[in-house]
């Protein structure tokens, strides 16, 4: 059986994560995501809400170099290490470490995290995209989220420039590149399940070559 890494990215609002969830048991693959965010948290002792406000601001390389240096004094010396904010470097790269080692163990599905940059290069990852079209993105979220319309749009807005914006950081390009993705998928007028059961039905294939 041949070893695959599947990373999905996706826009806010798409089903992304029910989509993956429902493609790991039609595969038997363990789907990661609370996994990564878990063991970032018990690293850093940080919150959820922590993590995603670190992550969801406008990055910047001399933000990062700067909050690093605060932590010495004039001397050189460090002072009050724990005290020091941690850093969306910092974080980024605790994830990409857990995911390679997630991966390692064996086939499994990576869902965000800039995934499909972290193993860009491993001949195992099949790397997708999901996307949708705004007005189903918005009925989505008012449904699950129960927001009125206009919460709706400021939620999606908020999260889609959170991805944006680290994807560009550590990634180097936009997350809507699609020469980032081995398949990018509208699924406007599809159902999670029948998303699910058209990538199984690829993947599977490829599993099962030597």
């Amino acid at each position: 059986m041949r070893k695959v890494i599947i990373t999905i990215s996706r826009e806010c609002g798409t089903g992304g994560r029910d989509i993956a969830c429902r493609l790991g048991e039609k595969l038997g693959l363990h789907v990661y995501d609370k996994t990564i965010f878990e063991a970032v948290s018990e690293k850093y002792h940080l919150s959820k809400q922590e993590i995603d406000r670190i992550k969801a601001k406008k990055l910047n390389l001399w933000d990062d170099l700067s909050q690093f240096c605060r932590q010495f004094d004039v001397s050189g010396k460090s002072y009050l290490p724990e005290s020091r904010k941690t850093t969306s470097r910092e974080l980024y790269y605790a994830e990409s470490e857990i995911m390679r080692n997630l991966a390692a163990q064996g086939s499994c599905i990576i869902l965000g995290r800039c995934g499909f940059s972290v193993f860009k290069d491993n001949p195992d990852a099949v790397k997708i995209f999901i996307h949708a079209d705004r007005d189903v993105r918005i009925r989505r979220i008012v449904e699950t989220k129960k927001l009125d319309e206009k919460g709706a749009v400021e939620y999606i807005d908020e999260v889609d420039k959170a991805r944006e914006n680290f994807t560009k950081y550590f990634a180097g390009n936009s997350i809507y590149d699609t020469r980032n993705y081995d398949f990018s998928i509208n699924v406007s007028r599809f159902t999670a399940e029948e998303v699910a059961t058209f990538l199984a039905e690829h993947l599977r294939r490829r599993m099962e070559m030597e």
